[in-house]
């Protein structure tokens, strides 16, 4: 079966299936996280910066709901794969770009707003690419940053320095331009981070999470804006770390074969040449008569 004749197959059994009808309640919770992006939008021109950051923090946890709710009541359906992308683009695409431009990127000029649509466009491949790969791709790791981690580490990112102390919009930051080149960078890259959908709380777990999972959480009521950017900022630079001590396994792996095939060798030592045997003593007491005579 050639390309065309799989693609046909596809769009084939969707739409038998949209002919039976969708779920709701996951597509009402996506709905939910969709309206909670746009309004981020709209807060994001009005000027009301921290609100569009909130805006889109609860627009992570619909989008996390969503895809609980699927999973939890087997009700996961194409549609709402390819619903949720498109949500996700507005959410945690459309949505931080026009924050971080309008709050940080807009005195860079032509470097700024390049930077904020580089940003949307590799949100939106990342999400063409998670949707070609979702039957295949490994289930424990993303491959590649999540749109929704990166939105979440420029939303934290503005409430820390509101909860600095700062107003309104941020200076020339270089800092933050660089932030979200790199963003959208881990966005389209190999690298995999942990996709904690096999984490399962409501099954027995060790003693430890439990005591660990309350720790963070005292932490998140009583310091909400530090540790939000703490998190999501470990999280985003847990793939490039992670990346960085697997190369320096493998390399040290390779050398420790490498000196395991190749053992060291001790170097030769010359040896000083023997002096010339010396004639017997009659030997050469008979040439020393016939030089006499």
């Amino acid at each position: 079966m050639n390309d065309n004749e799989q693609s046909s197959t596809r769009r084939r059994r969707a739409s038998n299936s949209l002919r039976k009808g969708v779920y709701v309640l996951p597509s009402l919770i996506t709905t939910f996280g969709l309206f909670s992006g746009f309004y981020s939008v709209i807060a994001s021109v009005r000027g009301d910066f921290f609100v569009a950051a909130v805006a889109i923090l609860i627009a992570n946890v619909f989008d996390i709901l969503d895809g609980r709710v699927a999973r939890l009541t087997n009700t996961t359906s194409r549609f709402g794969i390819e619903y949720d992308s498109l949500a996700d683009l507005i959410a945690f695409g459309v949505a931080p770009g026009i924050l971080v431009y309008r709050w940080a990127l807009q005195p860079w000029g032509s470097w700024g707003w390049l930077a904020a649509s580089l940003y949307v466009t590799c949100g939106a491949l990342r999400l063409a690419r998670f949707n070609v790969q979702y039957e295949t791709a490994e289930k424990r790791h993303f491959l590649g940053l999540p749109i929704p981690a990166a939105a979440e580490v420029i939303a934290s990112t503005v409430l820390l320095y509101y909860y600095l102390g700062g107003e309104g919009v941020t200076h020339k930051r270089t800092l933050l331009l660089l932030l979200t080149y790199g963003l959208a960078g881990l966005m389209v890259s190999n690298i995999k981070y942990f996709s904690f959908k096999e984490t399962e709380l409501y099954r027995r777990q060790p003693f430890w999470i439990l005591v660990a999972v309350i720790i963070v959480l005292k932490l998140l009521i009583a310091e909400p804006q530090i540790m939000l950017f703490a998190g999501f900022s470990l999280y985003a630079s847990s793939g490039p770390l992670r990346w960085v001590v697997k190369r320096v396994r493998v390399e040290l792996r390779r050398r420790d074969r490498w000196l395991d095939a190749e053992p060291l060798r001790e170097p030769e030592v010359l040896q000083p040449e023997p002096p010339p045997a010396r004639p017997p003593l009659e030997l050469a007491s008979r040439q020393g008569r016939k030089i006499g005579s």
